[in-house]
């Protein structure tokens, strides 16, 4: 079981999952975790998963919200599209335009307003496109009564069909063998229990920076710092990420990653060793990070808030 002072860090707000000055429009939130996610599946509109945006009325100005970072900022904007409660049921375009990140970001906001141990965890799925383990990002939360943590699938609708198995996904406890932590595919894949190359951003994106070690790298240490407190936006690098959008971890590297792994999935690793792991100047959030657009490939520098 986690030391209190791990579930007490993921019922405090990160700079990202803060609804800051929205907190009072958001209300007081009820802990029941099927009705969190089934709210927060509701409140965006996926970018590229659910089809051209444009063909769904999104016009090209809206494209700018896949880089909300902060849940303040997205709530912000979700009140500005539809004035009405939280929970009111909204059009195509009274939702905003995000990705897996964002489902995952919002329900984590809320279920900690709410009191429930909650953290982003970045990772593969294996429920999208049977055979190849798809970039993801899920909601962990505390089940007090079966003193665990569970994956919950904050993105999508009731009755989704596991491509794999055939049978409806159980989104608010999802398999731990059909969505991987960075910590857990790293492992798998480093000691041959799943291939490298089946896991990708997307199975018909070629480019060697999404796919494979690169894309394992990335994620692992995506992983490491949403644990440590950082939500970050899937497409940003900065420190050794730069190197990976180039080439695959090499040696030292990838031994060092491995022991970031092996202690991540260690149940009896302390929030502060997790935290020590991410401050470490290679793998920390900096002041600046570097955006790469997935709209157009274009790169800027993004100065970070720190509160």
């Amino acid at each position: 079981m986690p030391f209190d002072d791990e579930l007490a860090a993921y019922r405090t707000q990160t700079v990202c999952s803060d609804p800051g000055r929205m907190a009072e429009w958001i209300g007081e939130r009820p802990g029941d975790l099927a009705e969190l996610r089934r709210l927060v599946s509701g409140l965006l509109f996926h970018y590229r998963a659910n089809g051209d945006p444009t063909r769904h009325g999104f016009g090209g100005d809206r494209f700018a919200e896949i880089d909300l970072r902060y849940a303040e900022e997205q709530f912000a904007r979700l009140a500005e599209l539809n004035t009405g409660p939280l929970e009111v049921q909204r059009t195509p375009t009274e939702r905003i335009l995000g990705c897996c990140r964002d489902f995952t970001l919002l329900f984590v906001s809320l279920a900690r307003r709410a009191g429930i141990p909650a953290r982003s965890r970045v990772g593969f799925a294996g429920y999208f496109d049977d055979g190849w383990w798809i970039d993801h990002v899920v909601a962990e939360v505390w089940d007090a009564d079966a003193e665990r943590w569970r994956l919950v699938e904050p993105q999508l609708r009731e009755g989704f069909v596991d491509s794999a198995t055939g049978a409806p996904l159980d989104l608010i406890d999802v398999p731990r063998d059909r969505f991987l932590t960075g910590d857990e595919v790293w492992l798998a894949a480093r000691t041959g229990r799943i291939d490298p190359e089946r896991c990708v951003v997307a199975s018909e994106l070629e480019l060697p920076a999404l796919r494979s070690w690169p894309y394992l790298a990335h994620n692992l240490v995506l992983d490491l710092v949403s644990r440590a407190g950082h939500e970050a936006l899937l497409w940003e690098t900065w420190g050794v990420l730069d190197d990976f959008m180039h080439e695959a971890p090499d040696a030292a590297i990838t031994a060092d990653l491995d022991r970031i792994a092996a202690r991540l999935a260690d149940p009896a690793t302390t929030i502060d060793e997790v935290r020590a792991l991410a401050a470490d100047p290679r793998f920390a959030v900096p002041e600046a990070v570097t955006n790469h657009s997935p709209l157009d490939g274009s790169t800027r520098r993004v100065v970070l808030r720190t509160r």
